[in-house]
């Protein structure tokens, strides 16, 4: 079980597998006003910088599961690095369907709604989790401005213009769900840079220690078309940030 490796790759670097700075996942942390205790479920947890950084720095408890063995291991060794493997865990598998044993305070789905077949799926199932009065977390994408053709929905690796929602419209969707939005950390352009330009240094490096490999083409196309694709549309039209949501 694991991710495409096309993205082990690309992201093997990343400590934070969305674009939201550590500054902003500190602020969002800060936002929550967690209590030491805490339990926290992060679905899709990547390499687990969310969950040990709030355990180091409020004193969660939390598990993260996630589909890459890379990820997931890096996450094991963030754990060992600041200090708290006793108070995270972090596991390999598949998150779809997961619901843990013992309800949380929060429970986190940032930036891997597929998980669930989308964002109102995603809820629902994060909900079978969390304790009364907790917080459900959903990271997603959303349009800063509306593409005005198609093309460039596609440029932002969007399907079509559909697929997200303007800020506002997003807002209104979870209360539709039946949620109060209590909290949210929008990720800036810069975050957009740290995520996606991180990204080029790492796969110009594996192509210079991969250059045999079968998916060397594949990271030297992304590699050269990358940098101009995302600043003529990503930095442009795509937003995202992470939403505090309490069922009403």
């Amino acid at each position: 079980m694991d991710i495409p490796r096309i993205f082990n790759i690309a992201e093997s670097a990343h400590r934070i597998h969305n674009p939201i700075t550590p500054e902003k996942l500190a602020t969002l942390g800060a936002a929550l006003r967690l209590e030491s205790g805490t339990r926290v479920l992060d679905l899709g947890s990547g390499s687990g910088e969310m969950l040990c950084t709030w355990a180091r720095d409020h004193g969660i408890i939390g598990t993260g599961i996630d589909m890459s063995q890379l990820f997931s291991e890096q996450a094991k060794h963030r754990a060992v690095e600041l200090g708290v493997a006793d108070r995270v865990k972090f596991i390999h598998g598949d998150a779809a369907g997961y619901i843990s044993d013992e309800k949380v305070g929060v429970a986190a789905c940032v930036g891997a709604t597929w998980i669930a077949g989308g964002v109102a799926s995603t809820i629902d199932l994060l909900a079978q989790s969390l304790c009364t009065g907790g917080v459900i977390l959903i990271g997603e994408p959303f349009w800063r401005q509306l593409p005005p053709t198609e093309e460039v929905a596609k440029g932002c690796l969007a399907n079509s213009i559909a697929d997200f929602l303007i800020l506002p419209e997003l807002l209104a969707s979870f209360g539709r769900l039946g949620y109060d939005v209590v909290e949210m950390v929008l990720a800036d352009q810069d975050g957009w840079d740290r995520y996606e330009a991180a990204k080029w240094l790492t796969m110009r490096r594996w192509l210079e220690a991969n250059p045999d490999d079968e998916l060397a083409k594949e990271v030297r196309d992304q590699l050269s078309s990358e940098p101009v694709r995302h600043a003529a549309y990503t930095r442009e039209y795509l937003g995202w940030g992470v939403f505090a949501l309490m069922p009403r």
